[in-house]
């Protein structure tokens, strides 16, 4: 087997899909735009050709690069970067070269937010009330049947990145006299915490492993308040969670992928409601999360599933996993070395966190787990714990 995987350097650990693929026999060809003396060993260790170009949002260079490879190895039998930025990519060279996997036309259900509502609401899933819109009249429409607060999102975007919460009419004016150019949402502000149904589906479109993660703290004020990310697994996948989400996989038609699907779960009546779908792994370091979690290597097992492999038979939920995160220019009250010999032998990894992700995923990370949920919260507290 041929597998073309973009940008394998980023993030760091996701050289363990390519070291995976290695160890099965694949052939794992990688493009990108780090120079090949700068891949670290075992990334290089890896890869069985890699072509550098000067920029990956080229398409023109990418695909010079796959004409390269065919011409090398042969044609290529799947595509894959575990990364959104570049699904749409992936899809065009499924296309251009008839590489099995999720085509152009389906794109926009996995990446426009006002579709995924459609999709939602096709398999019973309740959303937000929310709509794009291209005018200034729409939007203060909008806001008048919703009430305030209310979200302003990109259609195609990421976590928070440029979405704005607008408190007041105040707000919505400079909001539209400062919009960016792009597709716009507005939805109503749902006040309720962040409950995730995350897994992997064969090539079939079944799910092979799935897992729920919990967070009181949302991704926007993470951003916006500077706050510290904690987020955790649980042992049991709560059935709503594992009903709605099931459906909305199938809904959605994901085969061979991981999934990652955000709910959001009321606090006045604890109901839930589909906030997005994600079309890759979740964020961070929740693979490894995955791994703790039940004693697996996830990247093993989608190894097998691109492989048409069964994955490990009994997998089950032996511990709560946690990311515990703290930011730079915070006086908290715990050293490292506290943390450490606290709780000996449940912390798992730390690690610092890219620039990239630090707004939201933390500028160093503990991964914790335990089987007793109070220990998880006993973690979270003492770590990101302050002074004064």
């Amino acid at each position: 087997m041929n597998f073309l995987f973009l940008s394998p350097h980023f993030p760091l650990h996701y050289y363990l899909f390519c070291q995976k693929l290695h160890e099965a026999g694949v052939k794992v060809l990688g493009i990108g735009e780090a120079s090949p003396d700068s891949l670290p060993r075992h990334l290089a260790d890896s890869l069985t050709d890699y072509y550098h170009v000067t920029n990956m949002e080229d398409y023109d260079q990418v695909v010079r690069a796959v004409g390269y490879f065919i011409h090398r190895h042969g044609r290529m039998d799947r595509v894959e970067s575990h990364n959104e930025h570049w699904l749409h990519m992936e899809s065009d060279l499924r296309q251009d070269f008839n590489i099995p996997g999720m085509l152009p036309p389906e794109m926009a259900k996995v990446k426009r937010k006002s579709v995924m509502k459609e999709v939602f609401r096709s398999v019973g899933a309740p959303v937000a009330r929310g709509e794009k819109f291209s005018s200034s009249e729409q939007a203060w429409a909008f806001a008048g049947s919703v009430g305030y607060p209310i979200f302003a999102k990109p259609d195609i975007g990421v976590g928070a990145n440029a979405t704005f919460k607008i408190h007041n009419q105040h707000d919505l004016h400079a909001f539209l006299v400062q919009k960016p150019h792009d597709d716009y949402i507005m939805e109503e502000f749902i006040d309720g915490h962040l409950a995730t149904f995350d897994g992997l589906t064969d090539r079939d479109g079944r799910i092979v492993f799935a897992i729920s993660h919990f967070s009181g703290t949302g991704v926007f004020e993470v951003v916006q308040e500077n706050s510290d990310l904690s987020f955790y697994s649980l042992r049991d996948i709560p059935p709503d969670i594992l009903d709605l989400g099931t459906k909305s996989i199938h809904g959605f038609g994901i085969r061979e992928k991981f999934f990652h699907l955000e709910f959001l779960r009321r606090h006045d009546n604890g109901s839930l409601i589909a906030m997005e779908i994600n079309m890759r792994p979740p964020g961070g370091f929740t693979t490894d999360l995955m791994n703790f979690s039940c004693d697996i290597d996830v990247y093993r097992e989608w190894t097998n599933i691109v492989l048409g492999k069964p994955i490990v038979e009994g997998i089950s939920h032996k511990y709560h996993s946690a990311h515990i995160a703290r930011k730079s220019g915070k006086s908290y009250r715990h050293s490292h070395e506290e943390i450490l010999k606290r709780f000996s032998g449940k912390i798992m990894m730390f690690s610092e966190v890219s620039e990239i992700f630090s707004p939201v995923m933390g500028n160093f990370v503990y991964i914790g787990r335990s089987p007793d949920l109070s220990e998880i919260h006993e973690m979270i507290e003492f770590i990101q714990a302050k002074n004064g």
